[in-house]
């Protein structure tokens, strides 16, 4: 901080201040980790002295308080990746099913509004393209907060719903699937080179918030690059200018991890393989009838409780995906 000119940055303060902050919320979470402790110190120290079997529940109580911060704790050192500790971008693709698809995918966007909010992140849709009767056929969040990232990229890969249809007039049980793309976003300038001949370039009317202006001017862009046919859109900024910016930075970011895999095996684990949205390719299974259950195929993670992981409680499943990733232990069946 004693470079000169630190303060005339506002880039560089904003690097540090986010990394201060950081360190702050670390050694909170230390000390709050350490008065748990002692708590349960106190209460087994209360319950000898005393002799008093009805303390109990509330050691129990205190332990599990602490087993459950501790363990939270432990998981975010596994959080070491060059891109763990920036936002997230998340882009959600209907895939086999139909309207049924559609009405997933804006599920599944809920419930990563949900988890954002739960998270203390903010979360703010960057495209979205409706389906042609409900729900969305392609939607794009960017999610702002600490480690965003690094927590999110468990979710990449194709989510499968099993469920009877609203949309099916005979009530019978319907399969649908949804694909789910993870990206880092990545602040700093990227150094990649795009051939402009490379690309195309199209405006179409935004379709989200900004009153009269979102009909009368063409400034949402969506970029296409021929030679992977990588796709990515923008239309939340007001200018036409300030989309394209933001969508050549996820194009940079997407072109630089793909380089990345290319040249080395550690890093296959940001994006992933690309597979069809269809089945027997899933990562995670969303069964609401005849019985619930949510379950990780990964990492066998799973819970009965699908309304509370629809809900944004998805800690279960990033916390199994990050121990699966970095130690390759799988959750136990309970």
């Amino acid at each position: 901080m004693n470079e000169p000119g630190f303060w005339d940055s506002p880039e560089k303060s904003q690097e540090y201040v986010k990394e201060l902050n950081t360190l702050k919320n670390t050694v909170n979470d230390y000390k709050q980790l350490e008065s748990e402790f002692e708590d349960v110190q106190v209460f087994l120290d209360m319950g000898y002295e005393e002799n008093d079997p009805a303390i109990v529940p509330e050691v129990q109580e205190a332990l599990d308080k602490f087993v459950e911060h501790y363990e939270t704790l432990r998981l975010t050192t596994l959080l070491s990746g060059p891109y763990d500790k920036d936002n997230a971008i998340l882009t959600l693709h209907a895939g086999a099913g139909g309207t049924e698809s559609c009405d997933w995918a804006s599920m599944l966007c809920r419930m990563y509004m949900r988890y954002a909010e739960k998270k203390g992140y903010s979360c703010e849709m960057l495209d979205f393209l409706e389906g042609d009767e409900a729900g969305y056929k392609s939607v794009t969040l960017e999610i702002k907060g600490e480690n965003a990232y690094g927590h999110l990229k468990s979710e990449h890969g194709i989510h499968r719903l099993v469920r009877m249809s609203p949309f099916n007039a005979a009530g019978k049980r319907q399969t649908s699937f949804v694909s789910c793309d993870v990206m880092p976003d990545i602040e700093e300038d990227i150094d990649i080179e795009i051939n402009e001949a490379d690309l195309r370039i199209d405006t179409y009317h935004s379709s989200g918030a900004g009153g009269q202006h979102v009909n009368k001017t063409s400034s949402a862009i969506r970029i296409t690059h021929y030679p992977t046919g990588i796709v990515v859109q923008c239309q939340n900024e007001r200018s036409q200018f300030q989309n394209k910016d933001k969508a050549m930075q996820m194009l940079k970011a997407k072109l630089l991890l793909m380089k990345q895999q290319e040249n080395e095996q550690k890093e296959s684990g940001i994006r992933g393989e690309v597979r069809d949205v269809n089945f027997g390719s899933q990562i995670r299974s969303y069964v609401l009838q005849p019985y619930t259950m949510v379950k990780d195929h990964r990492t066998n993670a799973e819970t009965g409780n699908a309304d509370s992981v629809l809900d944004g409680n998805l800690d279960l499943f990033t916390n199994a995906y990050l121990k699966w990733l970095v130690t390759g232990e799988k959750a136990g069946n309970d």
